[in-house]
Order: structure tokens, then C-alpha cells, then sequence
């Protein structure tokens, strides 16, 4: 299977170039088209069988915000070809899975090879009451293969060689390395972020990559606000 990402456009979209027996898994509404042969299909989003399984996927989609379904892709000609493009304006980006493996924030998947799989990573309480990464769990990437993420806005690679304290906004975390140790807090207190019109940032530490989105879908939300009409009037 290989990912085409097309770059030229302005808001681009990924192409899935597949073969007979090829498998993906996609975020649920994300395709734009799909050549014959090409099937698509729902399937819970937990692994094990019968009730149990619908269980464990209900019960996930609770305590993480994560949908109980999943999309899966698969391929029954001999080539095909399917199209997706993310929810939001932005950028997409291909993470290699494998040798490095990842957290990623809530809204960032977009698609994955079959052979790539994510569990929901227990958080603390206090990383879940503060963090948008998915409440009391995290989506932290297994196996190996291709992985593509979505951004809004511009996506940007920042490598951190033995970093310590280095802060990024919680709005524009897209992934991070999971040899990364993280803290999730207030910017410079309660007082402190009121004053600096910073919230809730991300504090890594160690060695690996961390990916930001160069926009803040909350702070472009609170700013649209004020323009939209007041649904109670």
C-alpha cells in the first residue's frame, strides 16, 4: 500500500493506492471518492469477540470521546484507488510507525495501514482534567507501517534531544514521541495564564519529535463567536 499525499493543493487530500487483499483503517467520513472494487466498511473499534467486543467499544467511546465505529478499507480488484481529506482546513502528514511510536491528539487520525494499531493509554486525572487528548485516555500508536495525521492549519516537526521543559500550547499539539515524558498544566498558574492569555500547555521532556499545528481550532472558534447569530434570538 503506499499514501500519496497531495501537496499542491491549497487544503490537500490523501490518496490510498492499494492492491487485491490490502486492508486500512480511515476516520469515519473522510472519503472524498473511491475507485471499483474498493470496499468500505464499519466495524466496532475494539478487538475480541461478540458482546464482549461491543462492550469494550462502547465503554472506550465513553471515557475517551473516541467513536465506537471505525471505517475499514479494503481492496478486491487487483489495484484501487480511494481519496479522503480531513474534517477541517489544514495540513496532512504521514508519521512512520515502527521504530518510533506515537501519542496523538484527539481529532488527529486520519488513516493507517492494517498493520498499525493504537491502544487507549491510561492517563492521570490530572493530565485528563487539563489535556484535550481524549479525557482519561490517550491514543498511543502500535505495530508498524504508515500512519497519517491530520492538522488545521500548517503541521510542523520539532526534534527535542534531551530537552527539558519545552512548552507547546495545548491547542497545537498534533503527536508526540512516546519516549516523551509530558505534563499537562496551567501556563505560569491560574493568575498567570489569565494575564498571558495562555491556557492549558504541554510540558515535554526527553528525546524525540513532537508535531504542532500552526492553528488553534479553540482560539479560532472563541474568535468567531462574536460574528455568528445568537441562536436565541
Amino acid at each position: 500500500m503506499r499514501f500519496q499525499i497531495e501537496t499542491q493543493m491549497q487544503f490537500p487530500m490523501a490518496r490510498l493506492m492499494m492492491t487485491q487483499g490490502e486492508t486500512a483503517r480511515i476516520q469515519r467520513g473522510s472519503m472524498i471518492y473511491r475507485s471499483a472494487g474498493v470496499e468500505l466498511s464499519a466495524r466496532l473499534n475494539a478487538s475480541g469477540q461478540g458482546l464482549g467486543k461491543f462492550v469494550k467499544a462502547m465503554a472506550r467511546s465513553a471515557v475517551s470521546g473516541e467513536s465506537a465505529l471505525i471505517t475499514e478499507v479494503a481492496c478486491q480488484a487487483p489495484t484501487g484507488e480511494l481519496a479522503i481529506a480531513p474534517t477541517y482546513p489544514g495540513t496532512i502528514a504521514q508519521l512512520d510507525i515502527g521504530a518510533s511510536q506515537y501519542r496523538l491528539t484527539d481529532g488527529a487520525f486520519l488513516a493507517m495501514e492494517s498493520t498499525v494499531a493504537y491502544t487507549m493509554e491510561r492517563q492521570s486525572v490530572g493530565r485528563a482534567a487539563f489535556g484535550g487528548q481524549g479525557g482519561l485516555y490517550v491514543m498511543t500508536t502500535d505495530g508498524h507501517g504508515a500512519l497519517l495525521v491530520n492538522a488545521f492549519g500548517s503541521i510542523t516537526e520539532i526534534p527535542l534531544v534531551n530537552a527539558s521543559g519545552f512548552v507547546v500550547d495545548n491547542g497545537h499539539v498534533v503527536a508526540w514521541d512516546r519516549n516523551l515524558d509530558y505534563h499537562i498544566g496551567l501556563e505560569s498558574g491560574f493568575f498567570g495564564s489569565i494575564g498571558t492569555g495562555e491556557g492549558v500547555v504541554n510540558t515535554f521532556s526527553g528525546t524525540g519529535k513532537v508535531f504542532i499545528q500552526s492553528l488553534n481550532m479553540e482560539t479560532f472558534a472563541a474568535a468567531l463567536n462574536p460574528l455568528l447569530p445568537d441562536s436565541h434570538s
